[in-house]
């Protein structure tokens, strides 16, 4: 019965799960397996899934789901609403017993699911529901293109749920309605790389949901929302990963959640592996905190017990199945024998959120891991309101596009009828001051069943809790829009009214005349140049329909940008100890050549506008088309929004005001050769206008630097900047001045200086930089240095050492250029560490 469950209208089946009398726990993996013979096996409708590598392919998938669901009234499958950038369809199956899979009752179950989450639900209707409905488990798989094996564990799932019917499967299919997202990623899985087409990391894109494969399931799982969701992954260490996870671990992700992650879910998994003899780890660097994952979102956004597995990639097909289907058959009989208890919790959990809006009440950091202890408090302050105040015309198209964002996460958003004072309104950044709010002033309340997620996209600051990443630190909507707001604590009553459901703001028109625009990736080899690159090209097409064409080294060295009026060079990997002092820029230059650089710098000239950020920003000064001077950072600051001036002479500044929020982790020091060039800069550090959102540590030096040089060279232009202008394309608000960086005609000052060699001085400078995108980081107490680099030699690392006041860091070669979770060592290091007793400011793994 393939269907799309939106709109379902099929006859009424009305038989629902009548109360449930004490019920036999059978052992999920124990108990003797008995098959109906209904349904075919894989391989009867494969004959040879994978070819020699043995991974079904996406089409493979898709023939079996089909199959089984012909053969089986136990499964229904459709596809997301949305397909892939390549055209694929992402495909779904839902099991449960059949009669409850037709329209009114598929409806009812998730309509039941809604009133759990409901707030006014009392504590005993949500009790006969629970009793009498069964929770809604996730499985989804195949995040990541070239991690395949939790799609195959699906399948194994998917048929057994439809054909056994011994007392293991009937316990899952009576007290649960279990949806399988097998391949999240079709367009990654066919192409065989971790990204999609784009080069997005879809498991950082949760919360932006600016890819339509992330948008399609999100969608899918407000309609069918549940207290599981587990996102099956691979990964380059050995074992099996599962939780509990590793510090930090986000402070609004409830108490229910993470008791339901530990205590339920990881216990049993844990004796499970350990009866079987499966080697396994946990608490070790995955984290859960940053608010794009597959894990945090469901916990915050669905209070679901959101959980991230991860098997070793290099071991057999066979082996990485089976260890994916024992954790997803294990984690939905837990779900499944604990339907009640935990249905009755997750009501339970939105009733307090609600509560803890109406007082005003943050969750408190908290460590789950033994010997750690919290770096950074959540202030001891009430929020109960915040409010988006940026009534500016250049800016409604993103105030709108952030309004929608949260009511498509089912945040209520209010607007003021009548104008407010409030005493303690906080701005962004700012002290607290007294101040009359306008009509039409949009107002988010945090007393509403989501209000923890209202804090994770609203927040002034994540109070990152400990310092170990896996991923960025920051994410506040309001800054990354670039719009003005700001929060209250007092009980207030406003005069407002809800706010119906906005639409797409999409973007502004190009004006008549666009310059002719080249790409210039560097390399195609590193998931940073493939991201950098790959954001640009979804912006530039998918958002601003801004025609460019690509451009590789070899056609620049042959004189290919005489056809062009721009050319724009994105991040690429950057220098690690094994490449400095070379880099992916220096290796760049010495692929043009002597007379390849000669090309690009008359070029530029004679009236050519050079773009380049990060690495790109690096070539720039290597190549002498831009003055500036870059060094490597001795601050940690993994992924942070930093408040940033904007000059108001400069042509950058359209639309985008006197002030932006810079997205900086672990960039280029960058200073202009003059201050007339500097575009947009960080404010001293003490001065009013410092504001960092997220963690940092030493970030006072950026203090008067650049985050972005515009200057004349000859007849042309160069603009470079020191940061990520479109970090995972949801950086909006600095999206801006890119954005008037490319459309713009002038640089902002007359003063002209001819393009040419860097001095000796600046370029022994920009060569010297050591930090890079895919460096692995540690900097240690220097009371500490010898410890750690006992634990390094350990694990035979090479590095680099950096010294500064207060604090040693080691940057850590990473010659694959590979992600932490494919590393041979990045998500052990951390275990050893703490182990070890090294006094750590901070550890980051790319």
């Amino acid at each position: 019965m393939r269907v799309r469950l939106l709109g379902l209208t099929a006859a009424a089946l009305m038989l629902l799960s009548a109360p449930a009398a004490a019920q036999t726990v059978c052992d999920p993996m124990q108990t003797q397996p008995q098959f109906r013979g209904q349904v075919p096996k894989l391989e009867t409708v494969v004959p040879n899934p994978g070819g020699e590598n043995g991974e079904v392919t996406t089409d493979q998938a898709y023939a079996y789901m089909d199959a089984v669901d012909r053969a089986s009234e136990r499964v229904i499958t459709g596809a997301l609403e949305n397909r892939s950038w390549q055209g694929r369809e992402l495909r779904y199956a839902i099991v449960g017993h059949g009669d409850r899979l037709g329209g009114d009752a598929m409806r009812k179950i998730a309509d039941a699911a809604q009133d759990l989450r409901d707030p006014k639900t009392s504590a005993r209707k949500a009790a006969k529901i629970a009793d009498r409905y069964p929770a809604i488990l996730w499985i989804a798989s195949n995040v990541h293109g070239g991690e395949e094996s939790g799609t195959d564990a699906s399948m194994r799932v998917l048929y057994e749920l439809a054909d056994r019917d011994d007392c293991a499967a009937r316990q899952i299919l009576d007290n649960s309605i279990v949806v399988l997202l097998p391949i999240q990623n079709p367009d990654g899985r066919e192409l065989d790389t971790r990204q999609n087409f784009y080069g997005f990391d879809m498991n950082r894109d949760w919360f932006a949901r600016t890819q339509p494969e992330t948008d399609g399931k999100i969608e899918l799982l407000r309609e069918l929302p549940g207290p599981l969701f587990v996102d099956a992954h691979e990964m380059g260490r050995e074992t099996f990963f599962f939780p509990p996870n590793a510090d930090p671990i986000y402070h609004e992700i409830t108490d229910e959640s993470i008791d339901w992650i530990n205590n339920i879910y990881g216990a049993s998994l844990a004796a499970e592996f350990n009866r079987q003899g499966i080697p396994f780890f946990n608490r070790d660097v995955y984290d859960l905190f940053y608010m794009g994952y597959g894990d945090t979102v469901p916990s915050t956004g669905f209070i679901s017990a959101g959980m991230t597995f991860e098997k070793a990639n290099g071991d057999p097909i066979a082996r990485r199945a089976y260890e994916q289907y024992v954790t997803q058959w294990v984690s939905l009989s837990q779900g499944a024998i604990r339907k009640r208890e935990i249905l009755e919790e997750w009501a339970s959990a939105w009733r307090e959120a609600y509560q803890q809006g109406v007082q005003g009440q943050l969750e408190p950091n908290e460590i789950v891991n033994p010997g750690n202890e919290v770096v950074t408090e959540v202030p001891d302050r009430p929020v109960r309101h915040y409010f988006i105040t940026d009534r500016r015309d250049s800016k409604q198209d993103e105030v709108q596009a952030l309004i929608r964002r949260l009511q498509r996460m089912d945040v209520e958003v209010g607007r003021l009828k009548k104008s407010l004072f409030v005493e303690d309104f906080t701005p962004y950044g700012r002290e607290s001051r007294g101040q009359t709010l306008p009509a039409g002033t949009w107002w988010v309340p945090m007393a509403q069943m989501q209000k923890h997620w209202v804090q994770a996209m609203l927040n002034e600051d994540t109070y990152t809790p400990f310092p170990y990443f896996y991923d960025v630190t920051a994410w506040s909507q309001p800054l990354l829009f670039n719009v003005r707001g700001g929060y209250s604590g007092e009980q207030l009553r406003p005069r407002a009214e809800k706010v119906r459901q906005l639409g797409d703001p999409g973007s502004a028109d190009l004006p008549g005349d666009v310059p002719r625009i080249a790409l210039w990736q560097m390399f195609d080899d590193s998931s940073a140049s493939i991201e950098s690159a790959g954001w640009l090209r979804y912006l530039f097409e998918r958002v601003w329909g801004l025609p460019y064409d690509n451009v590789t080294t070899a056609q620049v060295k042959a004189g290919a940008l005489e056809n062009y009026d721009t050319v724009v060079v994105p991040n690429a990997f950057g220098p690690d100890p094994d490449s400095w002092p070379q880099g992916d820029a220096g290796q760049t230059v010495t692929d043009l050549g002597p007379d390849g650089v000669a090309a690009v710098r008359q070029w530029v000239e004679d009236g050519g506008h050079f773009v380049g950020w990060r690495e790109g920003a690096r070539l720039g000064a290597l190549l002498g088309v831009s003055t500036v001077t870059l060094t490597e950072p001795t601050s940690d600051v993994p992924g942070s929004l930093l408040r940033v001036r904007v000059d108001d002479e400069s042509p950058l500044r359209q639309g985008v005001g006197d002030e932006a929020y810079a997205f900086y982790e672990y960039d280029w020091v960058m200073r202009a050769s003059s201050p007339s060039h500097a575009a947009v800069e960080f404010p001293p550090a003490n001065s009013d206008d410092w504001f960092i959102s997220g963690f940092a540590d030493g970030a006072e030096e950026l203090g008067g630097t650049a985050a972005v040089v515009d200057e004349p060279r000859g007849e042309g232009r160069s603009t470079v900047f020191s940061v990520e202008p479109n970090f995972r394309a949801f950086t909006t608000g600095f999206q801006k001045i890119l954005r008037n960086t490319l459309l713009s005609d002038e640089a902002g000052t007359a003063r002209v200086a001819r393009a040419g060699a860097a001095s000796a001085a600046r370029r022994a400078a920009t060569q010297r930089v050591l930090a890079g995108s895919g460096t692995i980081r540690l900097a240690v107490r220097p009371r500490s240095a010898g410890r750690a680099r006992g634990v390094l030699s350990r694990f035979g690392a090479r590095y680099d050492v950096q010294r500064s006041q207060g604090r040693v860091a080691f940057l850590i070669a990473n010659p694959g250029k590979a992600s932490a979770d494919e590393h041979p060592f990045a998500t052990r290091l951390p275990g050893a560490l703490e182990r070890a007793g090294v006094s750590t400011i901070a550890y980051r793994a790319p």
